[in-house]
């Protein structure tokens, strides 16, 4: 049995992408207007997770959490009880995950299941003792591999007042804070393919 038995998942049909300009690595410009497209009711459905994971005709929307406070960026090691065993072991930037049927409730459909979405994803992943805010500033994609092929990334920004912050999963494990530098140095190598391009632009002074 797959060990995604019987979930679903929010994708969008790569074809609307290439309209909306296709792209490699982290785009910021347009970001807001394609975001706006992609969210709208019409645009997306629900996938079987199994047929999703290898079928790089749809692109599974990934909400990409980045957070900072002040030049410290917060950063985990993926635990095997993550659901993606090609990221094992690789240090992460991003928290999140896949957009389920679940944040369809209470009549949420398009932007609002999305970021109804975003805040369960946080909530299930972190324990945040502190005020943020949040924006979106990015999407993550990269055709090169068999993870990236079948998903985009939605980066959104958590600008924390402290670094009080603790994580709730078995799957984000050694969760520490980096200097931008030190992301873009010692970490570098180590980190997941989307992680990398979250540090590239943190470390031109974005942010």
């Amino acid at each position: 049995m797959s060990k995604y038995a019987g979930e679903e998942v929010l994708v969008v049909k790569r074809g609307l992408l290439e309209e909306l300009g296709m792209f490699e690595g982290f785009r910021t410009d347009g970001v807001d207007d394609v975001v706006a497209a992609l969210l709208e009711p019409e645009a997306h459905f629900f996938l079987d997770r199994a047929a999703a994971e290898e079928d790089p005709g749809h692109k599974q929307l990934i909400p990409y959490c980045i957070f900072k406070c002040g030049d410290r960026v917060l950063h985990y090691t993926r635990g095997k009880a993550g659901g993606e065993n090609r990221l094992h072991a690789k240090i992460s930037v991003g928290v999140g995950g896949h957009i389920n049927p679940v944040d369809m409730g209470e009549g949420r459909k398009g932007a609002a299941a999305y970021y109804a979405a975003v805040q369960r994803e946080i909530d299930e992943e972190l324990d945040i003792a502190c005020d943020y805010e949040m924006r979106i500033v990015g999407l993550l994609n990269d055709d090169s591999n068999p993870v990236g092929e079948v998903h985009l990334g939605v980066v959104h920004l958590v600008e924390l007042e402290s670094e009080e912050v603790a994580s709730r999963e078995d799957a984000l494990t050694d969760l520490s804070w980096a200097t931008v530098s030190d992301l873009n140095g010692q970490l570098f190598e180590r980190l997941e393919t989307w992680s990398a391009f979250c540090a590239r632009w943190l470390a031109e002074g974005n942010g």
